[in-house]
């Protein structure tokens, strides 16, 4: 038995010695970007108006729905700061998921990805009143949950990004070569 178990320890060393330095911090990018990239950008889309510093219609439904409809879906009369919440929000649709996909400022995108994923599931939930099928619970049996199951693998992706950094392939590694 102990020798099955150094075996074991040898061949899994090796393989982590071998992969360890870029598969992980790689995959996860490279998953992440594969399964959000353009959801989140046809997302952004969305929310552009007739300029990039002018938020559309649509955008003040997605993220204020209740105040929206509290103002008789007049968009006129939403705040200086509702605006600005919107622009910020859009433009983070389109950046950060763009900066992990480069591996540039990784870490601080993956941050700034985990609190956009989070506040997204808030207005999901609170100002779309998501029902209990599409929130879904953990530990439930079924992983067809789009707030719960979908968003908490998504955010253990951004973890390993936050934790880990972008990895030797990616634009912050070829950056840190080039300053030292």
């Amino acid at each position: 038995m102990q020798s099955i178990l150094n075996l074991h320890d040898r061949t899994f060393s090796a393989i982590q010695a071998l992969l360890g330095p870029w598969l992980l911090t790689t995959a996860a990018r490279f998953s992440f970007t594969s399964v959000t990239l353009l959801f989140f950008w046809t997302s952004g889309k969305t929310k552009v108006g007739d300029s990039i510093f002018s938020p559309s219609f649509g955008s003040y439904a997605q993220i204020f729905p209740k105040k929206l409809e509290s103002l008789g879906y007049d968009e006129s009369l939403m705040s200086g700061l509702d605006t600005l919440i919107v622009l910020l929000g859009t433009y983070a649709e389109f950046l950060l998921p763009a900066l992990i996909a480069l591996g540039l400022f990784t870490r601080l995108a993956s941050v700034g990805m985990i609190g956009f994923i989070g506040m997204m599931s808030i207005v999901d939930v609170y100002g779309h009143n998501a029902d209990a099928t599409t929130t879904g619970a953990m530990f439930d049996r079924l992983p067809y949950g789009l707030i719960m199951d979908q968003r908490l693998l998504w955010v253990f992706l951004l973890l390993v990004l936050v934790i880990k950094g972008g990895g030797p392939i990616s634009l912050d590694y070829i950056l840190t070569k080039f300053r030292k």
